[in-house]
């Protein structure tokens, strides 16, 4: 049988304290722990917008960027970030860049299951058409970077809490997605391995 897939568990100062396994640690007091966040474009600048899968136990059905995983324990973020595109979207990347190396969140659902992670962002680059894993996505659109933006800030768009948040934060880095500054690897959480 295969081990359980394990997240990292951190403290405070983004340090780690060990692990747990992923399908026990969201819950009504869901611990600190280490995630990211991808922003996949094509080469035409179009972004890649997901839809979770229903049968997901954090935000199911809901509309959000294009790709979420936790990195392993020891495990490189980069490499984390190409594994989970290609086990959830079946996208291989030609560039993963850090952007937002800092990100924290905490959203509470309606039932009260609790996402509390520090979260990377990191702006991806694919060629190729989604093929995703039913369990992970039911649904995805290249969209217009702008006009997603426009959308969810008007409400007329609604996305997961995580995703609006970072919305709001790649837009102060620069409208243009092409245009965000890369982050040095020594501006992660002490616990990610770049």
């Amino acid at each position: 049988m295969a081990n359980a897939e394990q997240v990292v568990l951190l403290d405070e100062r983004g340090e780690a304290l060990g692990s747990a396994d992923k399908a026990e640690v969201h819950h009504r007091d869901t611990p600190l722990h280490l995630a990211f966040s991808a922003y996949v474009f094509d080469e035409d600048g179009r972004f890649l917008l997901t839809r979770r899968a229903g049968v997901k136990k954090t935000w199911p059905g809901v509309w959000t960027n294009s790709c979420c995983g936790h990195p392993a324990p020891g495990e490189p973020m980069a490499g984390a970030v190409r594994r989970r595109l290609r086990d959830e979207l079946g996208l291989a990347a030609s560039a993963v860049e850090l952007v937002l190396p800092r990100f924290r969140y905490r959203a509470v659902m309606d039932n009260g299951v609790v996402e509390n992670e520090l979260c990377p962002v990191w702006r991806v680059t694919a060629d190729g058409q989604p093929d995703p894993d039913p369990a992970e996505v039911d649904d995805w659109s290249w969209v217009d970077w702008e006009e997603l933006v426009t959308g969810v800030s008007a409400g007329a768009r609604q996305v997961s809490p995580w995703c609006r948040e970072q919305l709001a934060e790649l837009g102060r880095l620069d409208v243009d997605p092409r245009m965000w500054p890369s982050a040095p690897a020594d501006q992660l959480p002490p616990a990610a391995v770049y």
